[in-house]
């Protein structure tokens, strides 16, 4: 039980509610543990989300430090994740004060936002996964591929590279997730690019014997879910970094040629990773 105490840990502070801990353990581990006894175990390493709160000089230190850069697109629930991902032990009201207080701008561009949603129906967990590439780092230098579950919006892969227009490397982030999740989803959505051509051929493969089609390709226009996903990336991260790269290209300190991008993917290559 040693190793299952470890994840309780984990789990704790990546945010998940008691009620998400303890489907984990039945569904992906074949532990079966009682609520009671959840409660108890937390008890036992000191976790409390309604007890020994951090200090709330620190928390806001390390809001402030998260709005100078892409955190400032980030909402008071975002960041209550990012505070708990820290360890640090914060209430999201007192979350959402503080970011009235330091990001005042960014919680009212928000509030101005309106966004009629799409419904959605998903069979369940790894029914279809959805892949598509984000292009609007693309001219400095940055392509983002990603993947998302079209039932649960797991997040299957999300990589930042210097290409993703090569088939061979989207081929290999679906074979490093195919192995990270121990079987394939019963169907794929994604484009008519030809990056994704590989991927496309080894889900077919992988179901031979099913004579349906398993690669489904479209535009990324109806590509609705994992489209979704990228105004949530744009909004939550990325527009920082587009603004930042465009006041580089205002300034004349960008000029899109080899060695200009290249010197952006040295020195921030590393920080989109993350």
């Amino acid at each position: 039980m040693q190793e299952w105490d470890q994840l309780i840990f984990v789990y704790f502070h990546l945010g998940l509610n008691n009620k998400e801990i303890l489907q984990i353990p039945d569904e992906k581990h074949r532990i079966g543990i009682s609520l009671c006894h959840l409660k108890r175990l937390l008890a036992s390493f000191g976790l409390y989300r309604r007890k020994n709160y951090s200090d709330l000089l620190d928390v806001a230190m390390f809001i402030h430090e998260q709005v100078q850069e892409s955190g400032q697109l980030n909402g008071y629930r975002w960041m209550h994740l990012k505070c708990l991902h820290s360890g640090l032990t914060v209430r999201k009201e007192t979350v959402q004060l503080l970011m009235r207080v330091l990001n005042p701008g960014g919680v009212n561009n928000r509030l101005k936002r309106k966004l009629k949603r799409r419904e959605y129906n998903g069979q369940g967990p790894n029914f279809i996964w959805h892949l598509d590439s984000y292009d609007k780092l693309k001219p400095f230098g940055f392509c983002i591929n990603e993947c998302i579950d079209g039932y649960s919006r797991f997040i299957v892969w999300l990589h930042v590279n210097r290409t993703s227009s090569d088939p061979r490397v989207i081929a290999g982030y679906y074979i490093k997730a195919v192995i990270r999740n121990n079987g394939v989803p019963l169907r794929m959505r994604g484009d008519l690019g030809t990056e994704n051509t590989h991927t496309a051929q080894m889900q077919t493969f992988f179901h031979r014997n099913d004579h349906r089609n398993t690669f489904i390709y479209g535009t990324s226009q109806h590509n609705q879910r994992i489209e979704s996903w990228w105004s949530v990336l744009r909004r939550e991260n990325t527009d920082f970094w587009i603004s930042l790269f465009q006041t580089f290209k205002k300034d004349r300190f960008y000029t899109g040629d080899f060695i200009d991008k290249n010197l952006l993917q040295f020195c921030f290559m590393k920080l989109l990773k993350v």
